[in-house]
């Protein structure tokens, strides 16, 4: 994926950050079914030649736009060093990794997942997470009490993953109110409270 963006031509990457800067910026005044070629291309000061060039239509725009942001996500997650955290932090340093960038693009997370326009972008991350966290409960299922007391691991998945990308939307809309590393922390402790429970008397 790093290659893949590495070999892009700069003034692609420019014409198609124009692009979705136009789209966050129409989709703050008004309905993404308003929202035309011709709107998109006259915001982002470009021709409607220019934006054909790249995307056949809107919804294809809207698609290459949510490969993107995985694509982007991706490369934010996998730049962490071992080197950042302690034995068995590892998992929590990425998540903070992750929130960061979340608020350092906060304006376009907004309206792409804190908003109900555009489902795309939602559903994208959710599998995306979802992955994550699949590979992560394989890996140590052996282990988990949960299992042990009989909870599905398809349960356990949608649950986590809902859990994950809902608190990540509500602190967006509440226009973050903590900072990505005291939202990973409460993280921590909600899922250690989980795993030791059944080490409760």
């Amino acid at each position: 994926m790093e290659q893949k963006k590495t070999h892009t031509d700069p003034r692609i990457l420019r014409t198609r950050q124009l692009i979705k800067g136009a789209l966050i910026e129409l989709l703050q005044e008004m309905e993404l079914e308003k929202i035309s070629v011709n709107r998109l291309a006259e915001r982002a000061t470009i021709n409607r030649v220019t934006f054909y060039l790249h995307y056949r239509d809107i919804p294809d725009m809207l698609e290459k736009m949510a490969e993107d942001m995985i694509d982007e996500i991706s490369i934010v997650l996998n730049e962490r060093t071992k080197d950042e955290a302690p034995p068995g932090k590892g998992d929590w340093a990425m998540m903070v990794n992750f929130l960061e960038y979340i608020a350092g693009n906060a304006k376009f997370y907004k309206i792409v997942l804190a908003s109900k326009q555009i489902p795309i972008f939602k559903d994208r991350l959710l599998s995306f997470l979802t992955e994550i966290i699949v590979k992560r409960i394989e890996s140590r299922v052996s282990s988990s009490h949960l299992v042990r007391e009989g909870i599905q691991d398809d349960i356990l998945i949608w649950y986590n993953s809902s859990a994950l990308i809902g608190t990540i939307i509500a602190w967006l809309r509440n226009d973050m109110p903590y900072t990505p590393s005291y939202l990973v922390k409460q993280f921590s402790m909600l899922h250690h409270r989980g795993l030791n429970k059944a080490d409760s008397p």
